[in-house]
């Protein structure tokens, strides 16, 4: 949860401006939080052409983002999520406004009208919200302001028939704001469906949300309260895999299916967030969130137009169709020191408790359309996590300052089997667990003076165990990350120049992986792992001239050899048990790319009344892979995008944009799809060279 104090990276002497974060729940200045962290204003993730989450990537080191079907997994170190299950959870914790969003098929739908993005790298949970092992990103949207009225109108077009409309109005009273932001986004597919007999367009996207904040303010200050809400619909023809076998051409962007698919995901979330300060130095904050979303989607099992169905022999012909819905409360209040003295705290309890339905069905006996099931799975999760937490800042010296953090928490599992293929049990069958675990972080920072700090921590990160789906298979362990990062931040130049770094060591446990046992989703502990590695961002601006650069180094691999499943390959490697395979130690954990780069450069030519920015950029994430199995099926290649920008600004009601993305026209694999229950796997690549144009217009205060 982080803002700049400004919307601009420049500060009015043309030096670098202040970043404000309150991740550690007060207002600091980033570079005095000893953290690892990418910071962007919503100024900035314009300027660097961010429109959703997919694109962080391509401006924050060590995080590698993955997106297909209804789920977007994030990893950032080589840690994270590699799964989607309603019995799992993902290792870095999503927040809009500081609410959780437990889950990732519903991460992405909210990412317009930003007021700042806080990427933070190596466990989080001794300050706010849900334990993870991976990190956390907080998405923050613009409060709404007292006295104040005005309107924006942002609105881009570009080929492809892409269309991205923002508005928002905003009205304030005394004590007072309301804020209302609305988006309409549509596209058409990259790619084209030649099939004959096609029912449908994968890749196309058509999408409405709305979101209404409202903020009061007590007569004396002391009481501040923010209602929030928030609704979402979007609608498409389900992702574009391409057939790995593809027979009737190479073309990446070329598929045949003769199913109809689509995915529909809508929903909604209401919260309300109040602050008291209780008295000088101490204040206490309560929040409370509802989320109720849901995601229908049908698929070509296939991914061909020619299998028929129920062959006597190969892949089964045929079509699925899955309903996820997701009904979650939430709840967190926090005690907080809000003076200046040498002692800083924060203690705090979060709550969470949800119930998750799932249907899957799957039809053998059609290719074009769902008309009856032939394996039917319908299942409920009921999920429940409760924690206590607290952190302790104490400056024992004006120079030396000490952390001291923990966390305890509880989750349990309960979840029922209404109806799942196979026989040899009676339904409904139950099944629970229930785990907790104590996690936390130490740390020594070490304020060289107020354009430097160096700081050593040590944190622990936990994910809760679960069910599988499959009954009489046996239950997933806990997964936990221990982390030890001596980092340094530092200003230069009188703050013309900004350069943040660290090194890290990571042990990962009980690492959560997914694949098939029988046909069936499992998600199984693929033993332990251990990564090395480093950051480095830096940021320069002197004058007009404005540039940045991040890097980052993971050498992330398994401790210890392990006999695991094997969607891919199923079959039994020597030593290992039936249907399992040989990880070897030192084997490269999943989604870890060696380097993740990225940099760019731009000026800003003043002529009259008009600013004319130019800016390039580039980014480079080295090969991955999507399983712990090397193989084609699962290689994501290394790539390198760059895209171009042209800006003018006229003051502050307008600015007119013109943007070149993946300017090389550069073919790419963004993700490698796996086999699952419901299809076969694939690849989606990577959008090909797009352009287009953006207006922004302001009107009022």
């Amino acid at each position: 949860m982080a803002q700049s104090d400004n919307g601009d990276p420049q500060a009015n002497d043309g030096a670098l401006s202040e970043i404000v974060v309150t991740a550690e729940r007060r207002e600091q200045n980033l570079q005095n939080v000893p953290i690892s962290a990418t910071v962007l204003s919503g100024e900035e993730l314009q300027r660097k052409g961010v429109t959703n989450l997919n694109d962080i990537q391509q401006v924050a080191p060590s995080i590698a983002i993955n997106t297909f079907n209804r789920s977007t997994f994030v990893n950032i170190r080589g840690v994270g999520i590699a799964q989607s299950a309603p019995t799992s959870n993902p290792g870095v914790a999503y927040y809009i406004d500081g609410v959780l969003i437990p889950h990732e098929q519903f991460i992405g739908h909210s990412f317009y009208d930003i007021a700042s993005m806080e990427v933070l790298r190596g466990p989080q949970g001794t300050l706010s919200g849900q334990n993870s092992t991976g990190g956390a990103i907080y998405v923050r949207t613009p409060d709404p302001k007292f006295n104040s009225h005005g309107a924006t109108a942002d609105v881009t077009v570009g080929d492809y028939g892409r269309v991205r409309a923002i508005a928002t109005a905003e009205m304030g009273g005394q004590s007072v704001g309301l804020r209302i932001a609305y988006l309409h986004e549509e596209r058409d597919s990259f790619t084209r469906n030649i099939a004959a007999n096609a029912q449908s367009q994968p890749g196309n996207l058509d999408m409405d949300a709305i979101r209404a904040s409202l903020v009061m303010e007590g007569a004396d200050g002391r009481l501040k309260v923010n209602v929030r809400g928030e609704y979402f619909d979007v609608k498409s023809d389900n992702n574009a895999v391409k057939n790995r076998n593809d027979l009737v051409t190479a073309n990446p962007f070329v598929i045949e299916e003769d199913a109809r698919s689509y995915q529909d995901q809508a929903g909604y979330r209401l919260s309300s967030e109040a602050r008291y300060d209780l008295w000088d130095g101490v204040a206490v904050r309560g929040m409370v969130s509802w989320q109720d979303g849901h995601t229908y989607d049908q698929t070509d099992g296939d991914r061909t137009a020619t299998a028929l169905p129920r062959p006597p022999a190969g892949n089964v012909g045929r079509v699925s169709r899955a309903t996820t819905e997701f009904k979650t409360f939430i709840s967190e209040v926090n005690l907080l020191s809000i003076d200046k003295g040498p002692l800083q705290w924060v203690l705090g309890g979060f709550l969470m408790d949800e119930t998750v339905p799932v249907t899957l069905l799957r039809d053998n006996n059609n290719t074009r359309d769902f008309v009856s099931s032939t394996s039917t799975i319908i299942s409920s999760a009921k999920n429940t996590s409760q924690s206590l937490f607290g952190q302790v800042n104490y400056f024992a010296t004006e120079q030396l300052e000490l952390i001291v953090g923990g966390r305890y928490s509880w989750d349990k599992q309960v979840y029922t089997r209404t109806a799942v293929p196979g026989a040899g049990f009676t339904l409904p069958y139950v099944s629970q667990i229930a785990t907790s675990q104590l996690t936390g972080k130490l740390g020594v920072n070490y304020h060289v003076n107020d354009d430097n700090l160096i700081y050593l921590t040590a944190s622990k990160g936990y994910k809760a165990g679960g069910v599988n789906l499959t009954p009489n298979t046996p239950n997933f362990l806990p997964e936990r990350n221990f982390v030890y990062e001596l980092g340094f931040k530092t200003e230069f130049l009188d703050r013309h120049l900004r350069v943040n770094g660290d090194v890290f060591y990571s042990v990962y446990k009980d690492i959560q992986l997914s694949s098939l046992v029988g046909g069936l989703p499992v998600t199984q502990n693929a033993l332990a792992g251990h990564a090395k590695g480093a950051e480095l961002e830096i940021t320069g601006q002197f004058g007009g001239l404005g540039f940045n650069f991040g890097l980052g180094y993971l050498d992330a691999k398994f401790s210890n050899s392990a006999c695991i499943s094997d969607t891919n390959s199923p079959g039994t490697d020597a030593g290992c048990a039936t249907n399992l395979r040989f990880v070897p130690k030192d084997r490269r954990l999943p989604f870890s790319p060696e380097w993740t780069m990225n940099a760019g450069v731009q000026y800003t030519f003043a002529f009259g009344g008009i600013d004319v920015t130019p800016r390039v950029q580039w980014s480079h994430i080295a090969q991955q892979y999507a399983t712990p199995f090397p193989s084609v099926n699962t290689l994501v290649p290394g790539r390198d995008i760059f895209d171009a920008r042209l800006t003018f600004d006229f003051g502050s009601k307008y600015k007119l944009e013109g943007y070149v993305n993946n300017l090389g026209n550069k073919t790419y694999i963004a993700t490698q799809i796996q086999n699952s229950s419901s299809a076969d796997g694939g690849i989606i690549y990577g959008a090909p060279r797009t352009w287009g144009v953006r207006l922004k217009v302001a009107i009022g205060d």
